[in-house]
């Protein structure tokens, strides 16, 4: 039985090999690290501080297109073929069992790193020293059920040999993660023919590997985490902007001011009026006078939909979270401290609404709207890779840094949602960030009318589904 030191030894030789020969030879690989850097772009956005351990000749580095780079590795040939590729970036010859580097990073990457390491869970141990509260660390290893095709390609000499290697499931990363304070958010399976073939590599790699049972056969997982310590718990003493928007709701406007509990350091009500044919405008502002000591401000809605009002709101808020309240009060605002406690205790990091746990009121929702609501639950939840039981619900909560990078990005889906509940899910899911569900008890509505019109939205409904689709799982 070989002891830590010799084993690592012998991989250095063996990966200092395999860089002098760098270019030398036949290897279906490139097809497999092609789509993995198309996978990387995707999860990674750029501009960010990111460190790949087990850097290689720094590639998928390179294909994040980082503000500020590091590449590590413990193969100094590996590192000296690296730098001389990719002089943009900074490459350090280092173990990832003694990770001894200075500052924090956004995104952490181990690429096929954990097959190849002694102790996996010690080298996840220092990943804590380099991280913050929204770090992310990104991490693919080959499922076991390619062992034998793998081996099979490298005696035939078609890839580059590798020595026996650690077979871990993702069960098994999820615990080891777990034991050094991190938490997977969501995992995939990719890569499911992983040779150069028109026509057949994209349709298998970004199609056919997503769906039941072929995800099964994948050649990689991918696993996406964040930290869990104690100094990543935000502030609970947070500041707190509560938008409102508002159409036709004069009738709930005073109790609005009066149910909105206290939170944080201080709460603050953003009403967006969106051209009621009510006395809404001025309804809020008759509370504003009333209500002296509430911190309010008033916004008239130029653009239409809930979304638009949503994002003037959200534009214009002073607080460290956002919040949404639908002014119809079917969601009480009782409830609003249990979300601001979910978020800034670190349970979540994007806090969603769900009214289909509980009973609902007898006319809260209509039927159809009912199955309708659960039919894009399951969708998005696929969609997304992490539960969300109900992407219709009006509130949902957020930290307003995180909001900022979601509206940077908001390009990327696209202008198609007149609610605002998609534009914030999927860019949280683009952020990567940990979608927690909240169960609240759904009201009817006591004054107005739904301005939800149920045909011509679900249609609506069915393209974002479409768009999430293209840029979210069919990578």
């Amino acid at each position: 039985m070989v002891d830590k030191a010799t084993y690592i030894r012998n991989r250095r030789r063996h990966w200092d090999s395999v860089a002098r020969e760098a270019g030398i030879g036949p290897s279906w690989g490139a097809s497999y690290h092609r789509r993995l850097a198309e996978i990387f772009r995707h999860l990674v956005l750029p501009g960010q501080r990111v460190i790949e351990i087990g850097c290689g000749c720094g590639d998928l580095l390179a294909a994040v297109e980082p503000a500020f780079g590091v590449g590590i590795d413990f193969s100094g040939e590996t590192i000296r073929l690296a730098a001389a590729k990719h002089p943009e970036l900074f490459f350090v010859q280092m173990d990832a069992h003694d990770l001894a580097i200075r500052g924090e990073f956004d995104v952490i990457i181990l690429s096929d790193l954990v097959n190849d390491l002694w102790d996996v869970q010690e080298a996840f141990q220092r990943l804590a020293d380099i991280s913050h509260a929204n770090t992310r660390v990104i991490i693919n290893c080959y499922s076991r059920l390619w062992e034998l095709p793998l081996a099979l390609t490298e005696w035939l000499g078609l890839a580059k040999p590798t020595l026996y290697q650690n077979w871990l499931t993702v069960q098994d990363l999820t615990h080891l993660l777990r034991l050094t304070d991190f938490q997977v958010i969501r995992h995939c399976s990719e890569v499911l023919f992983p040779l150069p073939v028109p026509g057949l590599e994209p349709v298998f790699n970004r199609f056919v590997v997503k769906l039941w049972p072929f995800n099964l056969l994948a050649l990689t997982n991918v696993m996406i985490a964040k930290p869990v310590k104690a100094d990543c718990v935000k502030d609970s003493e947070a500041t707190v902007s509560v938008v409102v928007p508002a159409r036709n709701e004069a009738g709930n406007i005073r109790d609005i001011f009066e149910r909105v509990p206290s939170m944080g350091r201080w709460v603050e009500l953003v009403f967006v009026e969106g051209g009621s044919t009510d006395d809404t405008y001025a309804t809020v502002e008759a509370m504003m006078e009333a209500f002296p000591d509430r911190r309010c401000r008033l916004l008239r809605q130029h653009g239409q939909g809930k979304g638009d009002a949503v994002r003037l709101g959200f534009s214009e808020a002073r607080g460290d979270v956002l919040m949404i309240l639908d002014a119809d009060l079917t969601v009480p605002p009782e409830d609003l401290p249990r979300f601001f406690d979910a978020l800034t205790s670190g349970k979540g990091e994007f806090i969603n609404g769900v009214r289909l746990i509980y009973p609902m009121e007898d006319h809260a929702m209509r039927f159809f709207n009912l199955i309708g609501n659960k039919l894009f639950s399951l969708c998005f939840s696929w969609l997304l890779g992490q539960a969300v039981k109900d992407t219709l619900c009006g509130t949902k909560v957020l930290w307003a840094s995180h909001y900022r990078l979601i509206a940077a990005n908001r390009s990327y889906f696209g202008s198609l949602d007149p609610f605002g509940d998609f534009d914030l899910i999927l860019g949280a899911a683009r952020l990567n960030l940990d979608i927690l569900d909240l169960p609240i008890r759904y009201r009817e509505r006591t004054y107005g009318a739904t301005n939800i019109k149920r045909w011509r939205h679900g249609w609506l409904l069915l393209k974002m589904s479409a768009v999430a689709a293209l840029r979210i799982k069919f990578i």
